[in-house]
């Protein structure tokens, strides 16, 4: 028996192990001015530890993330600014936008990229690197984005996701990351149930059992209720 052949059967007869991406390393030159500033977007403290010798760490996490992110004094070998492409994903990305011009930090205007182009001078993102500004026209998740960096050039992307590729969430254990994104949620799900009603010429008295399969069909790319 091949190893290939072993391995295919190891992976049809022992249970799937989840396996949970919960930190992200970013390299920091000044600790003190990365702390600040992750601090002022808001972002949860969750640990400082400091030896008081040659290691220091320090752990943040995004509201509503299950990912937290590290940085520090001796944590990485990376060069400082050198992680690029770190994408938050929200729900409202205009509302993002504003929440951190709040906050005093620079960050770009919201953009979409320009379809089926890969190749420009512009900063690099998943998507392409030719931006065009405002967000998509037809508002479709994955396509709208806006970019901030931290003192050190570490590049961040917000990208707006409101409707899941099918397949990427589990309606079964379908959540929402904060009130904010429950409640961007409730009112989309309004306004598809205000064109039901329309459609139907009727009011509906289940509405509330008619919300939660949209929002729950939304977040998890089924098919939508008409």
């Amino acid at each position: 028996m091949s190893t290939k052949e072993v391995r295919s059967n190891d992976a049809t007869s022992v249970a799937r192990v989840d396996m949970k991406l919960e930190v992200v390393i970013i390299p920091v030159s000044d600790v003190d001015r990365a702390k600040e500033f992750y601090g002022r977007l808001g972002w949860r403290l969750d640990a400082e530890f400091d030896n008081g010798n040659d290691f220091r760490v320090i752990q943040f996490t995004p509201p509503g993330s299950g990912c937290s992110v590290i940085f520090g004094k001796n944590v990485t070998s990376a060069a400082p600014g050198s992680a690029q492409g770190l994408y938050l994903i929200v729900s409202d990305i205009e509302a993002a936008r504003d929440e951190l011009l709040r906050r005093g930090v620079e960050i770009s205007k919201v953009f979409h990229e320009a379809g089926g182009v890969y190749a420009g001078t512009d900063e690099p993102y998943l998507f392409g690197r030719l931006r065009v500004s405002g967000p998509d026209p037809e508002h479709r998740s994955y396509r709208s984005f806006a970019s901030f960096s931290d003192p050190d050039g570490n590049g961040w992307l917000f990208q707006e996701v409101t409707t899941r590729l099918p397949g990427r969430i589990d309606p079964a254990t379908t959540t929402f990351g904060s009130a904010n994104d429950l409640a961007s949620a409730f009112r989309r799900a309004a306004a598809a149930h205000g064109q039901h009603e329309a459609r139907t010429g009727q009011a509906d008295p289940n509405w509330p059992d008619w919300y939660a399969e949209y929002m729950v069909r939304e977040q998890s790319g089924e098919e939508l209720p008409q």
